[in-house]
């Protein structure tokens, strides 16, 4: 970390709910969502022209199967804090996925979606995840919160099939959304965030979006989302009053919030841990970052090092250590070795955390919002 990345964290660090213990956190994004299909549409995609070499992405990340739970689940009980507890992700969940077949009938003049317990089906050694989730909400290793109905700007990528785009359409034959450059590099809409807008109407929409996702997470889970984690960060403000209405407490934010309000314009919401809404929610911001799949100047080791570095920080200043890490960092449908390695990361930085702090606490999200709450 150079100097000024150094001062600049310690004094994001500053405002915000403080407290002594020793708290870590660790969200981990966009569990359920599909995102490359295969390794046979990988190898296709990249012979038409895709630069699906080109993300981690589109290189490494797939829908969850049995073997990246199992492991996962295995790798976290081997870790206790102060209080007997393991290490526990709290997996920032979408619950549904585009129904490509109905789309496709419907010659894409009409937008479906299942939830992810069908896609699972679609997928091969996947027949057990989701009873791998029950078992990792009743071991405390592994508890849902709201990521989204879906990882997808609907709006936007139906729009782009019915335009007959090339590069969506090949995609969508697939069975992949998750792209932001197309054939020979074409740039793409934003498809993955899923509550950007374009109109100031199209919020109207995202309420029906919130409230069937919602609903949905109930029933896959027997209880209600009490964290919400928009996609790839754009969220209209408007819509914290659905979340409200469907119980939602705590509200994932970035310290500074861009928030699009349409017609490409934006407004710049300034935000600091346990900040209160009008409607007395509470936003939760992270401050370490740990994604060693991610290309880039960084290899495993020193993602370690980083987070470490940022835990450091966040305790100087009486705050929880709240760590991002995304999925891609510990799947392994499309190449085993990375789950490898991700999970052999993981392993390494909650060893260096448990030495360096014999007195951690591993909590939710939710657990730590509920203390904020309290307090």
């Amino acid at each position: 970390m150079s100097l000024i990345a150094n001062v600049k964290r310690n004094i994001s660090n500053i405002p915000g709910w403080r407290t002594s213990k020793k708290i870590v956190v660790i969200e981990s994004d966009d569990w359920g969502s599909i995102r490359m299909s295969s390794s046979d549409s990988y190898s296709r995609m990249l012979k038409s022209g895709f630069p699906v070499d080109g993300s981690h992405y589109t290189k490494y990340d797939s829908l969850e199967c049995n073997d990246d739970l199992s492991n996962l689940y295995e790798l976290l009980s081997k870790y206790k804090d102060i209080h007997s507890r393991n290490p526990v992700f709290t997996a920032v969940s979408i619950v549904g996925n585009p129904d490509f077949k109905k789309i496709l009938d419907s010659d894409f003049k009409s937008y479906y979606f299942e939830p992810f317990t069908e896609t699972l089906k679609k997928y091969p050694n996947h027949d057990n995840v989701y009873s791998l989730y029950k078992e990792g909400i009743e071991k405390r290793l592994f508890v849902p919160v709201f990521h989204g109905r879906e990882h997808l700007n609907v709006k936007r990528w139906m729009t782009d099939l019915q335009n007959g785009n090339k590069s969506v359409i090949q995609a969508f034959y697939e069975g992949v959304t998750g792209i932001d450059r197309g054939i020979n590099n074409e740039l793409l809409s934003d498809f993955q965030a899923a509550f950007d807008i374009d109109k100031p109407e199209d919020t109207e929409y995202l309420k029906e979006v919130l409230y069937e996702g919602l609903k949905l997470f109930k029933n896959l889970f027997d209880y209600d989302a009490k964290y919400f984690v928009p996609t790839n960060g754009p969220f209209n403000n408007l819509l914290e009053s659905i979340l409200y209405e469907n119980k939602v407490q705590f509200i994932n934010s970035a310290k500074k919030q861009i928030e699009p309000l349409g017609n490409q314009k934006f407004k710049t919401n300034v935000r600091f841990l346990g900040q209160k809404n009008s409607l007395n929610q509470r936003y939760i911001t992270r401050n370490c970052f740990f994604e060693p799949s991610s290309p880039g100047n960084m290899n495993a080791e020193e993602w370690i090092n980083l987070c470490i570095k940022e835990i450091e920080i966040a305790f100087r200043w009486n705050k929880p250590a709240i760590i991002s890490s995304h999925r891609v960092n510990f799947v392994g449908h499309l190449d085993p070795k990375n789950r490898k390695i991700g999970l052999k990361s993981l392993d390494n930085l909650l060893k260096k955390i448990t030495k360096k702090w014999p007195n951690i606490e591993f909590m939710t999200t939710v657990e730590l919002g509920d203390i904020i709450n309290k307090n």
